[in-house]
């Protein structure tokens, strides 16, 4: 992934209302969901539904098929990859990370 790819990425996902529609869509997988149920489920007005769908499709977070009547959503599961890797690309100096778990545990730390 390149940076203006990763920037445009992470700007649609830096707003309250596109995260939680992206993060709905994460957790319902790739059948996605219709609109309206989107809508429904986090309480956002068509208007502004529209207008945040289509910032997470501009930065293909998103895609779109028409099923009868209704315009269906899913997550693009490669950008979420590809973004997750750009991001960890070097993470740790390329060494093996320690996990969280053993970071956090407050027994193991020497104070």
């Amino acid at each position: 992934m390149e940076n203006k790819s990763a920037v445009t990425a992470l700007a649609a996902l830096a707003q309250d209302s596109r995260l939680a529609i992206f993060r709905l869509l994460i957790q319902t997988g790739p059948e996605g969901l219709p609109v309206g149920k989107i809508g429904e489920t986090l309480g956002i007005a068509p208007s502004s539904l529209s207008f945040h769908m289509k910032e997470l499709s501009h930065a293909q977070l998103v895609s779109s098929r028409q099923e009868s009547r209704y315009v269906i959503y899913s997550a693009n599961f490669q950008t979420m990859n590809d973004l997750l890797a750009f991001l960890t690309e070097n993470c740790c100096g390329g060494k093996s990370c320690t996990p969280l778990t053993e970071c956090n545990n407050p027994e193991e730390t020497d104070l």
